[in-house]
């Protein structure tokens, strides 16, 4: 059985030591913010100049001023600070945030990602993604297993634009944990019940 973002959001967090630094892409990995345990302390931040998001507010405590990088509303944790955009960029770009989530359109053997834009389809901007996976220590892809034309966006090479070359440490999908190594992708989990032969992968191409 797949797992839903939730349940993916908690893989990530498994993975992410107390007291980390965590930048979140929008989409997807906006879920890892609603998942963290009380008792795991982790930093979130976001590009647009804030440091200590805190998940989703509640109805009567949402502000139209307080947004991520998604343009969606956020709660702040105590001690929370603001910012503006070159501090912020300065912080990933020095290499001063241990993990980023982004979300993927496609990722290969060899960890480099495509994650910006599809030729011919409308383009809404780069965004922070490059500098987030060159700056961060870690970059972690949350996303489908499989695109809408039911192919496999773990591939050989990606056939999309780059975001980075040789950036990606793990990806989550709704299907499994994978990890690229030596041109394959190893397979460090699976989701209840999901076999092998449903990941619509070559042989060649997975470490089991």
């Amino acid at each position: 059985m797949a797992w839903d973002k939730f349940q993916m959001a908690e893989k990530v967090i498994e993975r992410i030591p107390t007291l980390s630094s965590v930048n979140l892409g929008i989409g997807m990995p906006t879920a890892v913010a609603e998942r963290i345990p009380a008792n795991k302390q982790i930093i979130i931040h976001s590009e647009n100049g804030v440091l200590g998001v805190s998940g989703r507010p509640k109805k009567q405590q949402v502000s139209p001023t307080l947004i991520n990088a998604g343009k969606e509303t956020i709660s702040i944790g105590k001690g929370a600070s603001y910012f503006d955009s070159s501090l912020s960029f300065g912080m990933i770009r020095g290499g001063h945030i241990d993990f980023c989530i982004l979300g993927g359109m496609e990722v290969d053997a060899d960890g480099n990602l495509a994650n910006w834009t599809v030729p011919g389809e409308k383009v809404t901007g780069m965004g922070g993604a490059m500098d987030l996976v060159n700056g961060a220590k870690q970059v972690f892809i949350m996303m489908k297993h499989f695109a809408k034309n039911g192919t496999a966006k773990l591939t050989y090479k990606c056939s999309l634009p780059l975001t980075g070359t040789n950036v990606v440490n793990l990806v989550f999908t709704d299907l499994g944990v994978f990890r690229p190594e030596r041109g394959r992708f190893r397979v460090l989990e699976l989701a209840a019940q999901v076999t092998i032969p449903e990941l619509k992968m070559p042989a060649d191409l997975l470490l089991l």
